[in-house]
């Protein structure tokens, strides 16, 4: 299983490498790791391969949110139907059950702040067992999955020259 997670660790950081940097990378031989792989896909564990994007830099108009939501759980299902029922809308981008004040926490995209309110308002708070609803638009990234948005944290170290 070590083998494994230093595969998925690899791809995590970066799922561009090909089956021979990651061979290289681990001290496995190619074919192990395109097994490996394989395996880990037919499992559902490795479930997508994306990224990241800074849309800010495209002129494609996007707008994001993070909405809290508060539920009542359901009978025999607790927050699982309500959070499956969420999942279904295209606008939702990722579900999480929560602690603290609110039960999951829904990341949407939208062209504009509107269609978001908009959904929240018609698609969302309607939902049955739904209790209240708090919209965070998101402004600006800064960082996202461990990449920086920005230039990133300047190096205060002195270069030192022979």
């Amino acid at each position: 299983m070590a083998n494994e997670m230093d595969i998925l660790e690899l791809l995590c950081q970066n799922s561009r490498l090909t089956d021979e940097q990651i061979a290289t990378m681990t001290g496995l031989d190619e074919e192990t790791v395109k097994n490996t792989i394989k395996n880990l896909e037919e499992e559902n564990i490795i479930l997508k391969y994306s990224a990241i994007i800074n849309w800010e830099k495209t002129d494609k108009e996007i707008v994001h949110a993070l909405i809290d939501v508060r539920i009542t759980p359901q009978q025999g299902h607790g927050f699982n139907a309500i959070a499956e029922r969420i999942c279904q809308y295209d606008e939702v981008k990722s579900v999480s059950l929560i602690s603290g004040g609110y039960d999951l926490s829904v990341e949407v995209e939208g062209k504009t702040m509107k269609e978001i309110a908009l959904f929240v308002a018609e698609r969302l708070a309607p939902i049955d067992g739904v209790l209240s609803t708090t919209t965070h638009f998101i402004l600006k990234r800064y960082k996202q999955n461990g990449v920086f948005f920005t230039d990133g944290p300047k190096d205060k170290r002195l270069v030192v020259t022979p």
